[in-house]
């Protein structure tokens, strides 16, 4: 009931994820980013607790496919989990539990990873790494968005989706960009798209708000000088 892509930027090293389900609040539980470190999905029948701990597997040293296997070996119910996690080098890896729902799929591209399950046709998720690699020259917020709304044109789920995500990281703690619908009764990706075009002018501004408030621009509030 989920399909996600995570990817990688050559250029700038950001990383992120963009991800959509059929179910409410698909943001606040599957996709997760960390500067320098990478981006995790914990998806299908989800346990929340799982990106973070795969982001922390890398950031103690393990590569991609050591952390997924940590996060895999002797745990409970992990036959209910599909996961997939991206480095901040570009590596990336997957896994897909036995009672994964429906149709279901990993697929793997340079710098890539995209991962879903109760698809339409596994080939949603060949969809959207052949759309990531593709557009190299777009910002990774849009190329991930890209990627996604291709997999969406290429089937989707079974059912129609209802809550989407982009989660973006680069050089700070916090994202750059965390963007969510949380319900859509339709077409959340597009309602993404809009959020983006909305932020991504802004986008800049609220990091140097938060670097250096004396060089910012103003904040555009009523009563701001």
């Amino acid at each position: 009931m989920t399909f996600s892509i995570s990817g990688f930027c050559q250029k700038t090293d950001m990383v992120g994820v963009a991800i959509t389900t059929s179910s409410i609040c698909v943001a606040s539980r599957c996709p997760w980013v960390r500067a320098r470190v990478g981006a995790a999905v914990t998806q299908n029948v989800t346990d929340p607790s799982l990106g973070n701990l795969m982001l922390d597997y890398l950031e103690q040293g393990l590569n991609a496919q050591q952390s997924i296997d940590k996060v895999v070996k002797d745990r409970q119910f992990i036959n209910y989990r599909q996961l997939a996690l991206m480095d901040s080098k570009g590596n990336s890896a997957g896994y897909t539990g036995s009672e994964t729902l429906g149709a279901n799929a990993i697929s793997q591209g340079s710098g890539c990873i995209a991962v879903g399950n109760l698809l339409n046709s596994v080939e949603v998720i060949q969809a959207m790494v052949d759309s990531f690699s593709n557009n190299v020259n777009l910002h990774l917020a849009e190329r991930l968005l890209v990627a996604l709304q291709a997999g969406l044109d290429a089937g989707g789920e079974e059912g129609p989706v209802h809550s989407a995500g982009l989660k973006v990281s680069h050089q700070h703690s916090w994202p750059l960009v965390d963007l969510r619908v949380d319900w859509a009764d339709d077409d959340p990706v597009s309602e993404l798209v809009k959020l983006w075009r909305a932020y991504e002018p802004q986008m800049k501004d609220y990091n140097s708000r938060a670097i250096d408030p004396s060089q910012a621009p103003s904040y555009g509030v009523p009563g701001d000088l």
